[in-house]
């Protein structure tokens, strides 16, 4: 196969897959290894740009999917009928965030961080497809283990969990100036 028949392979497994796709897959099918599907891959990106497609491919961890650029959401939702989501509460968002940063991790622990029940969050998030079953810990009642999945990565236009931004730092530095003397 030459470059262009690799470029158009590769194209197309994106765009029938409608899934993220792992490199190592796609560059299985195509008979290559996986720096030059890697290769294949940014080519077929960077075309896609050059002529102002309304379609692009976004990393996901080890995998690429083929999506419309975000200003044609507009005409997708008005043509498939698609619902806007509504848009995540407080509580789901810190609950996604205690997932994200410390994953993967059981329902517990986030209850003890945030101090309140997360059931219903838990159940939201999971229908959202921003969290899912990682597993269970090997623990007496073996609790089921959270993590964040690809869509949540997608959704936060993050190419790896390593993307987070960094938490701040909570070590509050002070001189010995600073301290208040009797």
């Amino acid at each position: 196969m030459d470059i262009n028949q690799l470029e158009c392979a590769a194209e197309a497994i994106l765009f029938a897959s409608g899934e993220p796709v792992s490199i190592s897959r796609i560059a299985q099918t195509l008979e290559i290894d996986d720096d030059t599907a890697n290769l294949i891959i940014q080519h077929v990106s960077d075309k896609l740009c050059e002529r102002k497609s309304a379609l692009c491919i976004i990393k996901l961890d080890d995998k690429y999917q083929m999506c419309a650029k975000s200003e044609y959401m507009p005409y997708i939702r008005k043509t498939l009928d698609l619902r806007r989501n509504s848009p995540l509460s407080q509580a789901a968002l810190e609950v996604l965030a205690v997932i994200s940063y410390n994953q993967p991790v059981t329902k517990a622990f986030v209850e003890q961080v945030r101090g309140v029940d997360c059931s219903g969050v838990f159940a939201t998030l999971c229908e959202k497809g921003l969290i899912e079953e990682k597993g269970r810990l090997e623990l007496p009642g073996r609790p089921l283990i959270y993590g964040t999945t690809d869509n949540f990565l997608r959704c936060f236009n993050l190419s790896s969990i390593d993307n987070l931004p960094p938490l701040p730092d909570n070590n509050t530095e002070h001189n010995e100036d600073d301290e208040i003397e009797d």
